[in-house]
């Protein structure tokens, strides 16, 4: 199958935390391919990081005060991401590289920011224009994996299920994380195969 790997980096877990970085790629299953020239990176615009300071949680403050700073000042504003958006998914190329069907979001604990921030910041009918209802999350995966003893119990934490499956830390940019989080998956697939024969 085809899938749309994303990942968004924003100011912080919360509901009024802002997205601040997104990427995605394309991928096959099946082929295990990328598709190079559909990845796309974005800097989504936030207010300066000195005004943000107050309200951001301490990790964000000691990680993320240079990426804040970055989608300040080259960040796009969110109608103008909204409008590029729209604008790759209604290209041929995408079109046809997914079969003219609604796109299927991959990605890892999507549910915990990434699809809530995007349903708030792109809207519901948006999403549900482009996107199937239907996603593919790592994190389901690697805990069905957990259950089947193909996994150890300790790879429900990212960061362990990173270094189990090879790929060392988590980058926390979005391009890099979206890449890595589909070879993860492919390694798990690997994984299951080699059980299986």
């Amino acid at each position: 199958m085809k899938y749309l790997s994303f990942d968004i980096e924003a100011t912080g877990l919360e509901e009024h935390d802002l997205i601040i970085e997104f990427a995605m790629i394309p991928f096959c299953s099946v082929t295990h391919t990328f598709n190079d020239n559909l990845k796309r990176h974005f800097y989504i615009k936030c207010p300066s990081f000195e005004e943000l300071k107050p309200s951001l949680n301490e990790w964000v403050v000691e990680n993320n005060e240079e990426l804040i700073k970055k989608a300040h000042l080259e960040g796009i504003e969110i109608e103008e991401f909204k409008q590029q958006f729209s604008d790759y998914f209604e290209s041929k190329e995408v079109r046809d590289y997914f079969d003219n069907r609604l796109v299927t979001l991959f990605g890892k604990s999507m549910n915990a920011i990434d699809l809530p921030f995007l349903n708030r910041d792109l809207g519901y009918s948006y999403m549900r224009k482009y996107f199937n209802h239907r996603v593919l999350d790592l994190s389901s995966v690697a805990y069905a994996l957990i259950d089947m003893d193909v996994l150890p119990k300790d790879c429900e934490s990212g960061s362990i299920l990173m270094n189990h499956l090879g790929f060392g830390e988590v980058a926390h940019t979005a391009l890099e994380d979206s890449i890595n989080t589909a070879k993860m998956y492919f390694k798990m697939l690997d994984l299951v195969k080699s059980r299986a024969s």
